[in-house]
């Protein structure tokens, strides 16, 4: 596969419809999450989706196939949980600490760790997958941070040469102990008192790297 996300075969029958696709892909992330990419094979996908082998393969050829189409859903997916603070005029340390919290919360969850997990499983074997997942999961949410930082330089409310990095860096001191603990398998359950708690520490470690321009805006 090229380094573009070639779409999957799909069958153009009229009695093959978009519900069956979906029912296909929900058994294929079951599986996928369960065993991982290696480890599934097309008789237990078939199986968890509750349809006949004929039907799963006019779909879908392959498993590469399988794991192609359920990225491109999971991509629109972590696009769609990544909210950026509204446009309030609270202390920038309780709006980061709230966004820190939330976002920690949204990595712990089941599915995000299956998630994961799987994209570090396949990616050596097929890097595009782990682009994706990179490019539309950690780098799509460091940009949106970034131009919110943006926005807050030219309004006076923070310090930051570069406020790509400056996003980056305040996702890393949030994120990279939980991330860490799920590449290698450790429990990454974290409890709205921790993850509030955590996003303080990091919020004003960041803050004292990146302080306000007025320190009145804080």
């Amino acid at each position: 596969m090229g380094d573009r996300l070639a779409e999957p075969a799909v069958a153009t029958a009229p009695d093959l419809d978009s519900a069956k696709r979906r029912q296909i892909l929900d058994g294929a992330r079951r599986v996928f999450f369960e065993r991982g990419f290696e480890a599934a094979s097309m008789d237990a996908i078939t199986r968890a989706a509750g349809v006949s082998k004929a039907t799963v393969y006019a779909y879908f050829p392959s498993k590469e196939d399988l794991i192609v189409a359920l990225v491109t859903i999971e991509k629109r997916e972590q696009a769609e949980r990544f909210a950026l603070p509204s446009d309030d005029h609270r202390p920038l340390a309780e709006v980061l600490a709230e966004l820190g919290t939330r976002t920690l919360l949204a990595m712990a969850r089941p599915e995000a760790v299956q998630r994961l997990r799987l994209a570090v499983g396949v990616a050596a074997r097929m890097p595009e997958i782990g682009r994706a997942f990179f490019e539309d999961g950690p780098q799509f949410s460091t940009r949106r941070l970034g131009d919110y930082f943006a926005r807050l330089v030219a309004e006076g409310r923070l310090t930051a040469a570069d406020p790509y990095r400056a996003a980056r860096q305040f996702l890393d001191l949030c994120l990279a102990d939980t991330s860490r603990a799920i590449i290698f398998g450790m429990d990454p359950t974290v409890t709205a008192e921790d993850a509030a708690a955590h996003a303080r520490m990091a919020t004003e470690t960041f803050l004292r790297a990146y302080p306000a321009a007025d320190p009145t805006a804080r």
